[in-house]
């Protein structure tokens, strides 16, 4: 380490200590009150033909009736939909075995959400479908405010259920 910088790592040090910190606080932690959704010991192996991760290192979550790519479920950096838009927006993909967009253009999957931390208006999501040897069906969702959130899909009789934490 440079001898220069060791005045400014000291400076640094004693400030963490005369406030009384350990460490600095990330914009992006999760309270303990917010139960957001793990990655499951078991991951699920969705049925063929869809690939046994979603992507190299992830996992998928759900069910074999439906399903989404998992988590890491902290969501931070949300874009706003418009300009002039509030909201905080997220896309994410759902899986169905057997959904296909030439027989069903408007998926029939419907996705609520409710802050569980405080007050606010529910999530807005809209539904449409992505074609290609593997369709799915785009969810994009825009969250009034920042927070903790149970997010829930409904296909029929399936649902599935998973909590995130939506950051700054």
């Amino acid at each position: 380490m440079s001898v220069r910088l060791l005045p400014l790592l000291c400076l640094g040090v004693s400030s963490l200590v005369f406030f009384g910190q350990t460490s600095i606080p990330k914009p992006d932690n999760v309270p303990d009150t917010c139960p957001v959704t793990k990655p499951s010991e078991k991951p699920l192996v969705p049925p063929y033909p869809y690939p046994s991760v979603p992507y190299p290192g992830g996992s998928w979550f759900g069910t074999d009736r439906l399903w989404i790519a998992g988590p890491p479920m902290v969501w931070s950096g949300l874009p706003h939909y418009t300009p002039n838009d509030p909201t905080f927006r997220q896309k994410m993909q759902w899986w169905r075995q057997g959904y296909s967009p030439r027989t069903e253009p408007v998926p029939k999957l419907k996705v609520t959400g409710r802050r569980l931390d405080a007050q606010s208006p529910p999530l807005l999501a809209e539904v449409s479908n992505v074609t290609g040897p593997r369709p799915s069906m785009m969810v994009g969702m825009n969250f009034p405010t920042l927070g903790c959130w149970e997010i829930t899909g409904r296909y029929e009789n399936d649902e599935l259920t998973f909590v995130v934490w939506v950051a700054k």
